[in-house]
Formats: C-alpha cells, structure tokens, sequence
C-alpha cells in the first residue's frame, strides 16, 4: 500500500461540484493499494499513519500523532501512485491493485483509522475528484509498505 499525507490546516474533494468529504486540521491521506496487498498490509498503513508523528507539540516540534491532536483524516483513493516511469514519459499502472479489491483494502484503511478513533472523512473511489488542501508546513510524507519488513 502506498499512502502519500499531508499535514493539512484543512481539505475537502469534490465529485461533480458537491464537497463529498471535508475536514479541518489534520491529514490529506491519499492511498494507492497495490497488487499483493492484503488485509494484514492495510491494518499496518493505518495503524502507522495514525501514529505518525508530525503534528507540533507545546515546543513546536513533530512530536504528536494525529491520535494525539484530536485532528480528522480526509481519505482519497488515488491509484495514479501507483505510476510506473521506467519504461518513458507514459506512466503504466499495472502495479495498482484492480479496482474492485483496491475499492475494498482503500474502504478498510479509512475503518482501521475509524477504529483508532479518528474522524475519517472519504473521497469516492474510481470518481474524477477535485481536492483542495491548505498543507500545513508544508509537511508531506510518503509512504510505502513495500519499504518496511
């Protein structure tokens, strides 16, 4: 699973002119599941994203989670992480999980977060999405779980 987050002051998506998801502080998750995803993959994205400590403490520095600030996720599919560039200037994305099983570990990520407590708030899977951000910082953090054992 691939999750790119961005430290926001607020965000909101938009299908078709209507704001379908908005939050104030909190994170931007934009999340690509990939070929060989599963479940137990999905459960550690989430639970490391809601640990994830970039938010200011009293000092000003990233020392609190998202648990700790009370701050809401805005969840948005985005399989185009999914980009291969190897092979020229027109990005393959093969490595994306299909859209069936990558709408369904996409829907269990924004639940593990849920789960942890935090107000989720979601894009529409597969729509043309319109997503405004104000990126606090700016911090942005790119994530893998290919890149971790």
């Amino acid at each position: 699973m691939r999750v790119l987050a961005q430290r926001v002051s607020e965000a909101s998506v938009r299908v078709d002119g209507d704001i379908v998801g908005q939050i104030g502080e909190g994170l931007l998750l934009l999340v690509c599941a990939m070929q060989g995803d599963d479940a137990a993959a999905v459960d550690k994205m989430a639970a490391r994203v809601a640990k994830l400590r970039i938010f200011r403490d009293g000092d000003g520095r990233m020392n609190r989670a998202l648990t700790d600030t009370g701050g809401s996720a805005l969840v948005v599919s985005q399989f185009t992480l999914a980009a291969d560039l190897r092979s020229g200037n027109r990005p393959g994305f093969s490595q994306a999980a299909p859209p069936k099983r990558g709408e369904a570990l996409y829907l269990r990520f924004a639940e593990i977060l849920r789960a942890q407590g935090i107000a989720v708030e979601t894009g529409r899977f597969g729509a043309d999405m319109k997503v405004s951000l104000l990126n606090d910082g700016p911090v942005t953090i790119w994530m893998d779980s290919a890149d971790r054992a």
